[in-house]
């Protein structure tokens, strides 16, 4: 089902994976093998089992999902973060990370595929496919706000690209449930509507 005046719902970026410690696939019971994940998520987690913002950097970082080993955005971190924070303790647990880790993956390679050059950056045009092709429904005007904002002398890095889609994606959700009759109109007071974009 589409949605008049924004983007479809995203395919293959659910909401959630339902798992807990000692579930399936999460370790924790006898003669299951542990989720290949979880070993590295404890290792950037430490003692309190949470990622803050600054462990997701390190953690992305190290794994050079920015490419050239430079540091991951931290303000970008903060965006994931909060895009997947349902219990708002603007840390990540285990099943938090996992989601996040595969909605990179993903994001990973839909960049690689419009990166045409394997420069490590999209131009303006390649970002208005990019968008369009994950389902989005803007106009121009909206698109050119976008490339703006995420462009540097008319490149958008990785990093950007991903604040980009963490943004699209949560602001849609947000105006989405707003959105009572889908029609791509929605009424906000002015204090929810500030917190709703500070929060993203």
């Amino acid at each position: 089902m589409s949605y008049p005046g924004y983007g479809a719902p995203q395919p293959g970026y659910p909401g959630g994976y339902g798992g807990a410690p000692g579930a399936p696939g999460f370790g924790g019971i006898p003669g299951q093998q542990q989720d290949p994940l979880f070993g590295y998520f404890t290792a950037v987690a430490g003692q309190d089992g949470q990622i803050s913002a600054e462990e997701l950097q390190a953690c992305l970082t190290q794994a050079n999902f920015a490419g050239g080993y430079k540091p991951f955005n931290l303000e970008t971190c903060r965006l994931m973060i909060n895009m997947l924070d349902r219990d708002m303790s603007c840390t990540m647990g285990f099943n938090e990370f996992k989601e996040l880790w595969g909605v990179l993956n993903g994001w990973k390679q839909h960049f690689m595929s419009i990166d045409r050059d394997q420069s490590g950056t999209v131009d303006p045009n390649e970002m208005r496919q990019a968008v369009t092709s994950m389902g989005y429904n803007l106009s121009p005007q909206a698109m050119n706000c976008i490339v703006k904002r995420y462009s540097t002398q008319g490149k958008i890095t990785f990093d950007d690209y991903v604040a980009c889609c963490v943004k699209l994606r949560t602001l849609t959700d947000i105006f989405r449930r707003r959105d009572q009759a889908q029609q791509g109109v929605a009424t906000f007071p002015y204090d929810e509507f500030i917190q709703c974009t500070m929060s993203t």
